[in-house]
């Protein structure tokens, strides 16, 4: 008897470790993921509709809980993620849209960071489809890396294209108001 009071202690033991997730319009969003070595926390998560369609749950991921724009921009790294919920969303919908981000995030200013846009707009070339996951984990130290689905894609240098990418969900003019809040915690 005691050695299954063990065997069960044990058991509830590591399962405790396993990372937990909440769900947001039917994604489970893990609090914990390791991108880049690095450890990183759900800093929230939330719905990005249009027309009451919603089109894809954006979560932040940050080394420790942080509350403002300015502390994402500061931190030494942060991670966005996109989970398409929508089957309309195409590459050319999407492409639009983050060139709209782009926009807003640099108040109509890309000229400084087109090429970089144009790498990361080339990413967005495939078939985006319903279930596709997008994560753009934001470095000072490395640039942007991007991931589809798990897959690293491309890496893209320069620290104003990195604070202008945050911006697109966090910034003055964000992609929708109420998932920048969600992002943030509030």
């Amino acid at each position: 008897m005691k050695f299954f009071s063990a065997l069960t202690l044990t058991a509830a033991l590591l399962s405790s470790q396993f990372v937990q997730a909440i769900e947001v319009s039917g994604v489970q969003i893990a609090d914990k993921i390791t991108l880049q070595e690095q450890p990183l926390t759900l800093n929230g998560a939330g719905i990005r509709s249009k027309f009451f369609m919603d089109l894809y749950v954006g979560s932040l991921y940050v080394p420790t809980h942080m509350k403002t724009t300015a502390e994402v921009i500061d931190a030494p790294i942060a991670a966005i993620r996109l989970n398409i919920t929508s089957g309309l969303i195409t590459s050319e919908k999407m492409h639009d849209a983050i060139i709209e981000g782009f926009e807003a995030a640099t108040a109509d200013n890309t000229t400084d960071i087109q090429s970089q846009i144009d790498a990361f707009m080339a990413l967005f070339k495939d078939e985006i489809k319903l279930g596709d996951q997008f994560t753009f984990v934001a470095s000072k130290a490395q640039g942007v890396t991007a991931y589809k689905n798990g897959q690293e894609q491309a890496t893209i240098e320069g620290e104003m294209f990195r604070q202008a990418l945050l911006k697109i969900w966090l910034g003055e003019k964000p992609a929708q108001k109420s998932l920048k809040e969600a992002m943030l915690g509030k």
